[in-house]
């Protein structure tokens, strides 16, 4: 009746499949409260993410990699190098800002991809992250237990029980430390954000304490001894522009992090300003501490001469400043620690998220009702972590981090370019409210306009209205001109939706052709030059046109308002898109065959599960202008 459209009946099997993968859930907002579900606790402010944010970007990785990209890479240039992966990681964190403020609720990634582009990519996005935080705190208790060893001797000096244990049939290494450290962390977890905040606010003040001893120690060595590492005959590119750039590409992954800050969106007070003050500093401040260690360490020895495992400890050592490795090696072990904690934080929110959205058992959905925090979720995570990290050295896996990690910057990219040009239009509503819906119905006219005309429902500059055009009797109450006029622009905003978004689609097809064929040295050479010569054209062509044409009135009222706005659209995510494909596409075929396994394996799981228990199975969508009437009818009914 009306306006209303049911999204999966009379469409067949196959119009059903795809229609349930471009199906697009609500923002959550005042109407949209999460049923049958206990909400999570509203506890975190700026400092608490600020907290999350650095302890999960500043892990051990910045006491490794100064000595490794230095060595192979960026020289003496390595400072530059961090400069340019903090700004790359910028872009991304802009629009992670922007999509938290709009859509402050748990799920990260997967939310915003469910919300703007639809359920099959969301499904896709949630579970290469779900593999992406297990692997990452799996890899990352796998190396405390090394920088633990140090404390009491040496690389095998642990404990018995504690040390590393070869097993010869299995031809496997178990490391007990790695699991002990995640269940201690999975329990910290499940007493209550706020708690787990505190002790991660602890160990990440002792981590961000060390590097600032490296910065001030190793100045007061620097100025001492006339900084030998800058006087070389190299210069300061030592090799060159391109490996400095190289070296960013490997930094770049040392700057992330604030994707943990957007998982706890929903347990933050004030979302709108909170989630991008708590994103901003935290990449301002790690790319600070980044650059600040990175110039003094290089200057202290000739960049050749650091020790790849042990850099910065290697360097106090040169200068006789023995004891400093202990203090150096202290800040590892924290580092490591509150990487742990990062790592193990988002992964309960998105299964409980995906769980909430009937993709996934409700088991993971419950939110405990003392220390609100999703128990049940966090366990199952602790345990896949500590089992993994237990039995599996996962270093051959750790190419996999990345690949959940940039799926989701360029998923989370292209949903702001859909807020800003094409937000959705219709709102989706359980199918147990058809008899109210129905009755709002009733108060429009076949055009869509209110039968009583207190208000009109049609906005020239908005695509939330959707007269149905195939109708050809008009209300009376209106003068024909106004129903042609209204027509008229309903029309306009049609095409200029369609423009943009077919533009949308060509920009993310040019980007792949041009960071494919740029990178792919084997492909013949006229194949090569044609595909970056239509990916640059298909990039350009996007870019003038999203520039030219106007963005969308709706995305003013899209979600939560007042928030953070991300500046430069669409330039900066059309970068974004380019710059995380060309990252993606470089990780490798061995990477990339072990990550297919897995996105197959959730293929079949969507299939078999998700896509048969999705709580907009039987939805039906309504334009948008009709929603909040709708809701008030609802409410009032009962009442």
């Amino acid at each position: 009746m009306g306006f209303i459209a049911d999204s999966q009946k009379g469409v067949g099997l196959w119009g059903g499949c795809v229609r349930s993968l471009v199906r697009r859930k609500q923002v959550d907002s005042a109407h949209v409260k999460v049923k049958g579900h206990h909400q999570l606790a509203k506890e975190l402010s700026v400092p608490h993410l600020i907290v999350i944010g650095i302890g999960s970007t500043i892990g051990a990785g910045v006491y490794i990699l100064v000595g490794t990209v230095a060595r192979e890479h960026s020289g003496p240039a390595l400072a530059i190098s961090f400069l340019i992966a903090g700004v790359a990681a910028a872009l991304s964190a802009f629009c992670y800002a922007e999509l938290a403020s709009r859509c402050p609720s748990a799920g990260s990634a997967y939310h915003y991809s469910y919300i703007c582009i639809g359920e099959g990519v969301a499904w896709l996005i949630g579970w290469a992250l779900v593999l992406e935080y297990t692997i990452g705190g799996s890899a990352v208790a796998r190396g405390i237990s090394p920088n633990l060893a140090f404390f009491f001797g040496g690389p095998n000096s642990l404990p018995g029980f504690l040390a590393r244990q070869h097993i010869p049939g299995l031809d496997i290494v178990v490391d007990p430390v790695a699991s002990i450290l995640v269940f201690i962390v999975t329990g910290l977890l499940c007493v209550g954000i706020k708690e787990s905040t505190l002790v991660q606010g602890f160990v990440t003040t002792v981590n961000v304490c060390v590097l600032l001893f490296v910065i001030i120690a190793g100045s007061y060595l620097g100025f001492k001894t006339g900084w030998a590492g800058y006087g070389l005959p190299s210069g300061y590119f030592a090799f060159g522009v391109d490996g400095m750039l190289a070296g960013s590409a490997t930094l770049f992954f040392a700057c992330i992090g604030f994707d943990s800050i957007a998982s706890t969106a929903e347990e933050v007070k004030n979302p709108q300003r909170d989630l991008p003050l708590g994103i901003g500093f935290t990449l301002a401040t790690c790319c600070t501490l980044y650059m600040l260690v990175s110039v003094v360490i290089l200057g202290l020895v000739p960049y050749y001469a650091m020790n790849p495992d042990t850099p910065i400890s290697s360097v106090f050592a040169e200068h006789g400043v023995h004891w400093a490795a202990y203090i150096i090696t202290s800040g590892a072990v924290m580092a490591l620690c509150s990487a742990l904690m990062g790592s193990l934080l988002p992964q309960p929110r998105i299964l409980m998220a995906m769980a909430r959205d009937g993709l996934l058992p409700s088991f993971f959905s419950d939110v405990n009702k003392n220390t609100q925090v999703p128990v049940k979720s966090t366990l199952a995570t602790g345990i896949g972590a500590a089992t993994l990290a237990f039995f599996m050295d996962v270093d051959q896996l750790a190419g996999m981090v990345s690949v959940g990690t940039l799926l989701a910057f360029t998923m989370v990219a292209i949903s702001v370019l859909i807020l800003r040009y094409v937000p959705p239009d219709e709102v989706p509503f359980p199918s147990s409210l058809q008899d109210t819906i129905d009755s709002v119905a009733l108060q429009y006219d076949l055009n869509g306009q209110d039968i009583n005309c207190e208000t009109s429902e049609i906005d020239a500059g908005t695509s939330s209205t959707l007269p149905m055009l195939h109708k050809n009797n008009a209300a009376v109450d209106y003068p024909e001109i106004v129903q042609q006029e209204a027509q008229g622009n309903f029309l306009k905003e049609e095409n200029r939706r369609k423009i943009a978004g077919w533009t949308i689609a060509f920009t993310c097809t040019g980007a792949f052709l041009l960071t494919y064929a740029a990178t792919d040295l084997n492909l013949p050479r006229p194949v090569r030059f044609t595909m970056c010569g239509v990916g640059g054209a298909l990039l350009l062509f996007g870019l003038i046109v999203l520039t030219l044409v106007e963005q969308d009135d709706a995305r003013h009222s899209f979600g939560h308002s007042g928030g953070f706005i991300c500046p430069f659209v669409p330039l900066l995510p059309i970068f974004c898109i380019l710059i995380n494909t060309y990252l993606l596409i470089n990780l490798g075929a061995a990477t990339w065959a072990r990550v297919s396994v897995w996105l197959l394996i959730g293929v079949f799981v969507y299939a078999l599960y998700g896509r048969t228990h999705s709580s907009l199975l039987d939805a039906v969508y309504v334009p948008v202008a009709h929603a909040d009437r709708i809701h008030r009818s609802s409410v009032d009914i009962l009442a």
